[in-house]
């Protein structure tokens, strides 16, 4: 429980605020409605993202200490008001042409209108973080990996893997189709967005991938090792970045679902960061147990629930998905992977049992 121990501190400092809000704008009667949203969305959140902390795990496993600390402090900050808050804002902003204190009252003050502005702009957004998830999909399923989930499919997309930029061929294929659906004032919007989506995601590869060849240099130059000090720091930085984009790519569909409950941004913000504040320390929990390693599974049911999610924000941009099904689908593969990865360890179990 020490990994969620700050978890529930927070959850009952948000609920006292949310029940505050809620009893300021409406007596006792809104506080339990306010406080009563706010549960159904840090579950929701909580729903939502269990693939994302496993995939932040795998991710995450390899790191010190120090880049641990990092992301639950000032990763949670960016997670929590970052994403969850200011984001928003900036996409009304800069969409609606307006400051960002107009927005800020806009949100608080007419959040009808708040909603209506930043719902008319999901199809980009759900386009950037659509493609951006699916390449973090066709990028694992497309890997020689040594374990096999589905040992038939995954053998051969491997073999498919091999092709060069192939995940950027599919992406762009499926960006190309998901441009069809969008009307004709948001289709070239949705197709910039899409690229971004791409960019970002292979940005962060050639970063990464440059700083791998430091790290190699510097270990081979530099004796004392303090060139590849350098760059395991500059490498942790980037794939604190990496985890920080990944986290904006699942909390889009968040905070749109939020918006399908609640208009209020306070509410929606409470509620969601709480939810934000347990996936974060779920990652660390199954860093620190290597849940990962004895449920050998777990990440590839992560990252099918990761795909799933990728093609339902696709879909979003022409057509509606309810965020019951999202939740559903993702917490499906979850539960697949973690009982086909109790069915493995029980034939590696009698298997040695049978050998010795």
């Amino acid at each position: 429980m020490r990994h969620f121990y700050l978890d529930f501190v927070f959850t009952a400092i948000a609920l006292a605020v949310a029940a505050w809000w809620g009893y300021s704008h409406g007596g006792m009667g809104g506080m339990i409605a306010t406080l009563s949203i706010t549960a159904i969305l840090a579950v929701m959140e909580i729903s939502l993202s269990f693939d994302n902390a496993v995939v932040n795990a795998s991710v995450l496993k390899g790191w010190d200490e120090f880049w641990k600390k990092i992301f639950l402090t000032i990763g949670i900050l960016i997670a929590v008001f970052g994403m969850r808050l200011v984001f928003p804002i900036v996409i009304v902003a800069v969409t609606a042409d307006l400051g960002v204190m107009e927005v800020v009252n806009l949100a608080l003050y007419n959040p009808e209108e708040y909603s209506a502005r930043l719902m008319a702009h999901h199809a980009e957004i759900s386009a950037f973080g659509g493609i951006f998830l699916l390449l973090v999909f066709l990028n694992f399923v497309f890997d020689d990996k040594d374990v096999h989930w589905f040992n038939w499919l995954e053998t051969r997309l491997a073999k498919l893997g091999k092709v060069d930029a192939m995940s950027v061929f599919v992406a762009l294929i499926v960006l190309m189709v998901a441009v069809s659906w969008a009307s004709a004032e948001q289709s070239a919007a949705v197709l910039i967005a899409g690229v971004w989506g791409i960019l970002v995601y292979l940005g962060v590869q050639v970063v990464s991938g440059m700083l791998e060849g430091d790290l190699e240099e510097g270990l081979e130059e530099d004796g004392s090792g303090a060139a590849a000090t350098s760059a395991i720091m500059k490498g942790g930085i980037i794939g604190f970045l990496y985890l920080e984009v990944l986290d904006a790519s699942f909390s889009f569909d968040g905070v749109i679902g939020a918006f399908a409950i609640t208009n209020d941004v306070i509410v929606i913000m409470l509620g969601l960061a709480i939810g934000a504040m347990f996936v974060r320390s779920m990652t660390i929990f199954l860093v620190d147990k290597g849940t990962l390693d004895e449920f050998i599974y777990l990440e590839h049911g992560a990252h099918y629930a990761i795909g799933a999610l990728a093609i339902i924000m696709l879909l979003s941009v022409k057509f509606h998905v309810p965020e019951l099904i999202t939740g559903l689908i993702g917490i499906a593969f979850i539960g697949w992977a973690f009982f086909a990865s109790l069915q493995y360890r029980k034939q590696q179990d009698k298997s040695i049992t049978e050998q010795s």
